[in-house]
């Protein structure tokens, strides 16, 4: 099994930044693509950002491009989405997830492995 244990968010102002963190534990070797999604109150959970296994290809939803960017250090088996310019409309749940195949899947129930999720609060 593979456990994702996201942090890093909180209660900002619109315009600051946060640093989102998923670090993967268990059996780390089975996982390729990782990706966040988000989920607002009384919204749908929705794609944000993706990562392939080696890092060399990302991908985004329109609303974060030029504002967010995903990373991932497989060394240290942990993914990153750097949140800069960061709105009111940015509010929501964020969850980390992961799946055994190396693709970049915006569909959630593609993913295998989910974390818990972490709040992010942008209050304008």
């Amino acid at each position: 099994q593979v456990q994702l244990v996201e942090s890093g968010g909180g209660l900002v102002q619109a315009g600051d930044s946060l640093r989102l963190s998923c670090a993967a534990s268990g059996r780390t070797f089975s996982i390729h693509a990782m990706s966040w999604f988000r989920q607002a109150p009384g919204k749908e959970q929705e794609f944000v950002a993706g990562i392939s296994s080696t890092g060399g290809r990302s991908s985004y939803t329109d609303s974060v491009k030029g504002r967010f960017t995903i990373s991932r250090d497989n060394a240290k088996n942990t993914v990153y989405l750097q949140m800069n310019s960061l709105k009111p409309e940015d509010t929501a749940v964020y969850y980390c997830a992961a799946t055994n195949e190396d693709l970049i899947m915006k569909r959630s129930i593609l993913y295998d492995y989910w974390g818990q999720g972490t709040q992010v609060t942008v209050s304008s």
